[in-house]
């Protein structure tokens, strides 16, 4: 069985939900503190041994490049005034694998964008890592445990995570058959079903394993939810055909296609950079207790407001 040594990463997307920033900027390219969201994405691919990554880009797809690539103009700025921290910095998302990019022509779904990767994949197992999802753990990356699942199992690899059953229709929902620790024999996956329809909290979030037989499914598959061509549809075959696992990982994801994920994720890496964390703690606890104390005083104002008009009158 093939070592996972490659991953796609579709960035394709259009990023309505963080407009009007994405209008020129490609959503991947958000901060998180100073690197954006897809180098974190990538070098949690190459921390666990994935050495090509191969990313599907649409819109706006020469800034994703420029990052990866050189910029011989700035670097020559850098290493004339001695700035070698910046000068490494910069230079760093070359090195992180081998990397390619891939055009989506048009956004014709999640396996689509997949499918355009098939070129550089062949016949060899890989990961899928959606540029939405970051992801953290302090021990083994997530797509990491993945991987490692794969090699004890030979089968596709779903990341999932428990949901609140209300939130479900927002992502797929994941039947199992029987669980083993953390991973679940998968029976069927459902996208984004209605939520009286919903028999399973188990939600795929962004990380995923392909077995070699994934390609021929995307290959065949006929447009589903929405009228795209869904990944979910493409799991559930291999599912029923070859088997599935899902796996219940460990870490912290934060959905960077939301506002609130995006400040979550900002305001957890900046506590977890040594240059930062003091300060920026000493920081929010400022902020924190200002507004504690606005909050008191606010409360204190309405009960003296509602005690003069709800006055006691024998």
């Amino acid at each position: 069985m093939n070592t996972v040594k490659k991953a796609v990463i579709p960035v394709a997307g259009y990023g309505t939900r963080f407009l009007p920033y994405t209008k020129a900027v490609p959503k991947p390219m958000l901060p998180i503190v100073n690197v954006p969201a897809i180098q974190v994405i990538a070098e949690e691919a190459a921390m666990s041994g994935i050495e090509e990554i191969i990313f599907v880009v649409g819109q706006h797809k020469e800034i994703i490049e420029g990052h990866f690539g050189e910029n011989p103009d700035l670097e020559a700025k850098l290493r004339r005034g001695g700035k070698f921290d910046y000068l490494n910095a910069i230079k760093y998302p070359e090195s992180i694998a081998k990397i390619h990019f891939v055009v989506q022509k048009q956004q014709g779904g999640t396996a689509d964008a997949i499918l355009a990767a098939r070129d550089y994949i062949g016949d060899e197992p890989f990961a899928v890592m959606f540029g939405d999802d970051v992801m953290y753990n302090e021990g083994r990356p997530v797509i990491g445990q993945l991987m490692d699942a794969y090699q004890a199992t030979g089968k596709t690899v779903i990341g999932c995570k428990q949901v609140p059953l209300k939130d479900v229709p927002k992502y797929a929902s994941c039947e199992y058959s029987e669980a083993d620790g953390r991973m679940y024999a998968v029976t069927r996956l459902v996208e984004k079903p209605p939520i009286e329809a919903v028999k399973s909290n188990l939600a795929p979030l962004g990380r995923y394993v392909l077995a070699p037989t994934m390609m021929a499914i995307l290959e065949t598959l006929t447009p589903g939810f929405n009228g795209e061509y869904q990944l979910t549809d493409a799991l559930d075959i291999e599912a029923n055909a070859n088997g599935a696992i899902a796996y219940d990982f460990e870490g912290t994801r934060y959905d960077m296609g939301d506002r609130l994920g995006f400040l979550k994720a900002n305001v957890e890496f900046a506590l977890r950079d040594p240059e930062l964390a003091d300060a920026f703690m000493a920081y929010l606890k400022t902020v924190v207790f200002a507004n504690s104390m606005n909050d008191i005083t606010l409360n204190f104002a309405d009960l003296l407001n509602f005690g003069r008009t709800h006055a006691f009158r024998p």
